[in-house]
């Protein structure tokens, strides 16, 4: 005879079969941000510059990649011109995936610690309410970074949190930057960086590895500067925002951008 408690731990297990299969079936599918060709659906702002000025093509699609490259700007002209690419759509719950890599050297009059660094900014502020004069968007961002050659490991996934803090391991964290566990790569290696973004979950994956996993992001702390005083409210939980590609001073193509938008349990 089957007990009344194993048709309970049955049906336990049926229910829970039953969830994931809703999870699967309701998830949209991958949705290619970057078409391949062009710019579109995209925009543009540098420290310096107002919203849609690619300043000297920083920003360009190329043998089907997005590219960052310096070459047209003239020595010692980088200024501090921090740049993102901006998708002009704001995301909540998805599952984002970048695939990056690194080419070329470090600008000369970039700063040193831009070296073989770049990164995807998550939960970033409206771009059209950045400032001329704001360096970093208000974010939280999956940072890449690649070997600079010397055998020091120097692993990619990490997060660093301009303008921001975060919960990792049930603690709110000052830290500008928190390691992830993820490898070390040689530049001109390609890299899928992924992220699983659940509001405020929020976790890294490097080739389909998790790397780091953190929480409850709020504004707060140092690192951005030149804001509209309204657009950082400390404390202020981020749960959604907009998503922006990296240009620090080193060159970096991304040959595919996607995302699927994930089902909320809310």
């Amino acid at each position: 005879m089957i007990s009344s408690r194993f048709l309970a731990a049955a049906a336990l297990l049926l229910f829970a079969a039953a969830d994931v299969a809703a999870q699967e079936t309701t998830d949209k599918p991958w949705r290619q941000l970057f078409n391949g060709r062009d710019l579109d659906g995209w925009v543009v702002k540098l420290h310096g510059h107002d919203l849609g000025d690619n300043y000297r093509d920083t920003f360009r699609v190329a043998d089907g990649m997005i590219q960052v490259r310096y070459d047209k700007y003239d020595a010692g002209d980088f200024g501090d011109r921090f740049g993102h690419l901006f998708y002009d759509e704001p995301f909540s719950h998805y599952h984002l995936a970048v695939e990056y890599r690194f080419v070329g050297d470090l600008f000369p009059s970039a700063p040193d610690y831009a070296r073989l660094n770049s990164g995807v900014m998550l939960h970033a502020q409206d771009p059209r309410s950045i400032l001329r004069g704001q360096d970093w968007p208000i974010s939280v961002e999956l940072q890449f970074l690649a070997s600079e050659g010397d055998g020091r490991p120097r692993a990619t996934g990490n997060v660093c949190t301009p303008g921001t803090h975060v919960t990792y391991e049930g603690s709110q964290r000052d830290d500008h930057i928190l390691p992830s566990t993820g490898p070390t790569f040689a530049p001109n290696e390609w890299v899928r960086a992924e992220a699983i973004v659940r509001g405020d979950h929020i976790t890294h994956l490097i080739n389909g590895e998790k790397v780091l996993e953190y929480t409850k992001p709020v504004i707060g702390g140092g690192v951005v500067s030149g804001y509209a005083p309204g657009e950082f409210v400390e404390g202020k939980p981020l749960t959604s925002g907009y998503i922006a590609l990296q240009a620090e001073g080193n060159g970096v193509d991304f040959r595919k951008v996607e995302l699927r938008e994930l089902q909320t349990t809310e």
